[in-house]
């Protein structure tokens, strides 16, 4: 359990960054970032069943997808 809350952390941390650098820095970047981010935070919440959290995550990354493609 305590490797989720890490990752959980982390995926938070990165989702800021992301935002960070999607604004000041490269929007490719920042959405590869913010898909790392959710791939680190999704364990988590599906682990603690909070479904709005993963289905919210799961259309973020989509849109992510959907702007590097």
């Amino acid at each position: 359990m305590k490797i989720l809350e890490t990752l959980r952390v982390i995926g938070s941390i990165l989702i800021v960054t992301s935002y960070f650098v999607v604004l000041h820095v490269n929007t490719t970047a920042g959405v590869i970032t913010h898909l790392v981010a959710d791939a680190c935070t999704m364990p988590y919440f599906i682990k603690k069943k909070t479904w709005d959290m993963v289905i919210m995550l799961m259309f973020l990354s989509a849109i992510g997808i959907k702007k590097l493609i």
